[in-house]
């Protein structure tokens, strides 16, 4: 998924027939200069801690040089709030 600087959507995909995301945002990883380097996604039941523990094991805050953060909620003008 390409970000274009832009935060990453809470539910992926968007839309979906069914009216239920397949997908929740879980965590971001932030650089330094507050840019997404990369977005977890899982199935909306799953765990935080399940989430850390897989996202530790791949290594992507090091492969990214990016800190793992919880997602930050996006208003309908797509500040954070």
């Amino acid at each position: 998924m390409d970000l274009d600087d832009t935060p990453p959507p809470m539910h992926y995909p968007e839309n979906t027939c069914a009216g239920r995301p397949l997908y929740r945002l879980h965590q971001v990883g932030e650089r330094d200069d507050g840019t997404v380097a990369y977005a977890v996604y899982g199935a909306p039941e799953m765990a935080d801690d399940d989430i850390s523990r897989i996202t530790e094991e791949r290594g992507y805050a090091r492969r990214f040089s990016a800190s793992p953060e919880a997602p930050r909620q996006v208003d309908s003008s797509g500040g954070a709030s």
